[in-house]
């Protein structure tokens, strides 16, 4: 498939900001009322999931015009046999390793062993629904909108390393937002502390650099992403984990993204794709 096909990033990045924008700012305001009625919070809570599935739903109507594109994401999306052990390995397990590691570092800093307990509750909530569902939810949709449609445009025009950057500069202004909804993730984030969240912010650049170099190692598979993705936030919620020790999972998650793109260079520097 000739990811040229993908022609439209402007206007698919366009709508994927303006219509989810437009959602959550709505949503935030009916969260932060005084005293929220049980409508408000319902309606706050469905213009959050629009939102979040504004960008797959245009995706999916720009893919519907032309057939090959269909027959692409139909090919990408359902199949796993072809992707090598190795990234199996990395897709279920990198994420894992990095927050078990980065707490283990953080104990040289005086931060205390109980990091490693599994977590009583999850560090958000969404209005009416829960957090597990929305860890499950949310990385899916994404990446049926990110890697469906919307990286594979930006790859058609720059080298893997730009196409990276850029989408990474992307995806942190897209979850701005989220910031002001009350009790979200982003908006807990903002309250702890500045640092913590410059440091989500910080994080999307290394993290889209590994899942990319994951999502074209494996033939553009886009359930390995979702599976990626999903690792990225549900094993940052499990444990008992500091917030320090999310700054310094970036810090190694930095390390190896230079990593890759050292030892890849012509991988993440070609222009021309081909699979």
């Amino acid at each position: 498939m000739d990811i040229k096909n993908y022609r439209h990033p402007f206007l698919f990045y366009a709508l994927s900001t303006i219509i989810p924008w437009t959602l959550w700012f709505t949503a935030a305001y009916l969260s932060r009322m005084n005293h929220p009625g049980n409508m408000h919070v319902l309606g706050g809570s469905i213009l959050g999931i629009a939102g979040l599935f504004a960008p797959m739903v245009i995706a999916f109507t720009m893919m519907n015009r032309n057939p090959e594109l269909k027959k692409d994401l139909f090919r990408r999306l359902f199949r796993l046999n072809r992707v090598k052990p190795f990234y199996l390995f990395l897709t279920f397990f990198l994420m894992l390793a990095s927050i078990l590691l980065a707490q283990g570092i953080s104990l040289f800093f005086g931060f205390s062993a109980d990091q490693f307990r599994f977590a009583r509750e999850f560090s958000f909530s969404y209005a009416i629904f829960p957090a597990w569902f929305m860890l499950l939810l949310s990385p899916a949709v994404e990446e049926l909108a990110w890697h469906s449609y919307g990286t594979d445009s930006l790859r058609a025009r720059f080298n893997l390393f730009t196409t990276s950057v850029i989408f990474a500069v992307y995806w942190a202004l897209w979850h701005f937002p989220l910031s002001f909804i009350k009790d979200y993730y982003h908006s807990n984030l903002v309250e702890i502390g500045w640092i913590y969240s410059l440091n989500f912010y910080f994080s999307i650049i290394p993290l889209v650099i590994v899942m990319n170099w994951l999502y074209y190692k494996t033939e553009r598979n886009i359930l390995v992403i979702i599976i990626f993705h999903i690792t990225a936030g549900f094993f940052n919620e499990i444990f008992a984990t500091h917030p320090f020790s999310k700054v310094i999972q970036t810090v190694l998650l930095i390390i190896l993204a230079v990593f890759l793109i050292i030892r890849e260079k012509d991988f993440f520097f070609n222009k021309e794709y081909t699979e």
